[in-house]
């Protein structure tokens, strides 16, 4: 049904959600509950996304995990969905607390290779690539810069 909706007006419905959501995370202090992916292609390369709200940095695929939905479940859907991937050989790598807009996000990071074509809808996830480690785009997530050596190296030990 969302596919109806114009995709410039799709988008500035998400960023307008994205703050209100921000907004409610900080005054209700929720306990969030995310995943995230660190997903290779044949060549070793990393799958980075942008989100058409929020800051514009790139950053990995990821999303939250609904009521009763099992971490690599959500892990699983979040990419298929962000990217028309599907993830193979998954495993955790790590449990993260992270601050998030005046809450915590327990964050479930999972790593695999990503199988299949990237397509982003042009609606939430405007753009998708396969980066070289190291070789990453200039805006890039702090958080993400600052831990990505080390996500990498769990990942192919």
């Amino acid at each position: 049904m969302l596919h109806l909706i114009p995709a410039p007006l799709h988008r500035l419905a998400l960023r307008a959600a994205h703050g209100i959501r921000r907004r409610w995370w900080r005054i209700a202090r929720v306990r969030l509950e995310g995943c995230r992916v660190l997903a290779f292609d044949s060549a070793g390369r990393v799958l980075l996304i942008r989100h058409s709200y929020g800051t514009g940095n790139w950053l990995l695929p990821g999303g939250g995990i609904a009521r009763g939905e099992a971490p690599l479940r959500a892990a699983q859907r979040e990419l298929a969905e962000e990217t028309g991937l599907v993830l193979i050989g998954s495993r955790c790598l790590a449990v993260i607390d992270e601050p998030l807009y005046g809450t915590i996000n327990r964050v479930h990071l999972y790593a695999g290779t990503g199988q299949g074509t990237v397509c982003c809808d042009g609606r939430e996830v405007i753009e998708a690539r396969f980066f070289v480690p190291g070789n990453w785009p200039d805006n890039l997530s702090p958080q993400f810069a600052r831990q990505v050596a080390g996500w990498i190296e769990l990942a192919v030990a």
